[in-house]
């Protein structure tokens, strides 16, 4: 909690706000500021998210997992097994067959899943 409230103080400060309009900005007691930015107590879900709204920052940043205000931002790549039938079977139900298009994206997509392995 001492890293979360660290990052609260140094927002609120970041923009010269003092405890009293900070408090007022969240809806929230200046005491209850206090001691969040102490490590005392934690803020409610609800005071976390006013927070990022309010500074424009991600839940990431305030909980000091990254120092960049935007956030981690991840990347998912999912495993398919080369030639898997069970994916190829997916695709196919994607596509209407109707569409001129259709098989040449169809086609695309499934040469993709082969190159990236």
């Amino acid at each position: 909690m001492k890293e979360l409230g660290e990052r609260l103080r140094g927002l609120r400060e970041s923009v010269k706000l003092s405890q009293v309009k900070m408090a007022e900005l969240l809806g929230v007691k200046q005491s209850s500021i206090n001691r969040y930015e102490q490590g005392l107590s934690a803020p409610s879900l609800e005071t976390l998210v006013k927070y990022a709204e309010y500074f424009d920052v991600s839940m990431d940043y305030i909980f000091a997992r990254t120092d960049k205000p935007q956030g981690k931002l991840y990347e998912y790549h999912p495993k398919i097994a080369a030639g898997s039938e069970e994916m190829k079977q997916f695709i196919e139900m994607c596509f209407d067959p109707q569409s001129p298009m259709s098989e040449k994206l169809k086609q695309t997509l499934l040469q993709m899943m082969e190159v990236d392995k």
